[in-house]
């Protein structure tokens, strides 16, 4: 049995933002594998286990650059929100969009390497370093260069969109972006959710079915045959594609319609997009959380 420790309860709860003693139940159940554990409290306590699966952790700014055809989306990191705000660190992520625009690197690696006021990023990037005294990397990006349109959306600096779209109406190019930042789509449509994320959900489904299923035999009452039983997980499946594929999602500006209906509405084709959250994916120590945590669980122990 692996040791469950104040630490591994604290990431868990801020994965989760479940109540710390279920965490650290779930934890004991999945002898410490987090991944799993966060499965169980999905199927325990419902959609509240994942209400901030996805809180960012790290700090940073998602810049864009468009040039008629051309764009880029990049996400550049730092060790502080302070830092994030400073305008010498947001002029190193809008230059490293422009960089990733006009030149097409192959990777973060190329990017830094690219000529910047007579030095290379990387050199500008690291007096910069030198100049607040803090780390920042940059993380990722993305380019886009397509024979339609591109759109983008910032919601302040943490939340970028880029959306590659065929249209004569520029506005719905930024609606949907904006749509995007909102309701956070995995993928275009739903037969491109990847394979793994579908898998993880009928996972979850089928754990809480035949939760649902031992506290009915636990009461008394009829179990749900098999039939029944696979329709429902189908049913489940169906709903997650639903709302987590764009062209499905209900639109924000008016949720009587689909993205569909209203790109159909307005003779729109969205080609593509890519969404960027800053921290996204990133772990961050936390210890003065996880010693709270442990102070909590000493407590309830007396």
């Amino acid at each position: 049995m692996a040791a469950i420790t104040a630490a591994m309860v604290g990431e868990l709860r801020a994965k989760t933002d479940a109540p710390m003693m279920q965490c650290k139940k779930a934890l004991t159940e999945a002898d410490g594998d987090m991944a799993r554990a966060e499965e169980i409290l999905r199927v325990k306590l419902g959609t509240k286990a994942t209400s901030n699966a996805t809180r960012i952790t790290a700090e940073g700014v998602v810049a864009t650059f468009i040039a008629g055809n051309v764009g880029a989306l990049v996400e550049v990191n730092s060790e502080t929100d302070f830092v994030a705000k400073n305008d010498d660190f947001l002029a190193l992520a809008n230059n490293a969009a422009r960089l990733v625009a006009e030149n097409n690197p192959a990777d973060v690696a190329a990017l830094l390497a690219l000529p910047l006021d007579g030095k290379t990023l990387d050199e500008v990037r690291i007096a910069l370093i030198g100049k607040i005294g803090e780390n920042m990397t940059i993380r990722r990006f993305q380019r886009f260069d397509t024979t339609g349109k591109l759109a983008s959306y910032l919601h302040g600096t943490r939340i970028g969109v880029v959306v590659d779209f065929e249209g004569a109406d520029e506005q719905v190019g930024k609606d949907v972006a904006m749509h995007i930042a909102a309701m956070k789509p995995v993928s275009l449509s739903s037969d491109q959710v990847p394979a793994e994320l579908i898998e993880k959900e009928r996972s979850v489904a089928a754990l809480k079915a035949q939760e649902d299923a031992d506290v009915a035999v636990a009461a008394g009452k009829p179990v749900q045959s098999a039939e029944i039983l696979a329709k429902r997980l189908e049913g489940s499946i169906q709903k997650y594609l639903k709302e987590v594929s764009l062209l499905n999602q209900s639109f924000v500006k008016n949720d009587k319609q689909s993205i569909e209906q209203m790109l159909k509405e307005k003779s729109t084709t969205v080609k593509a997009f890519t969404m960027y959250v800053v921290g996204e994916g990133i772990e961050k120590k936390q210890d003065d959380f996880a010693a709270e945590v442990a102070a909590q669980m000493a407590a309830n122990k007396q």
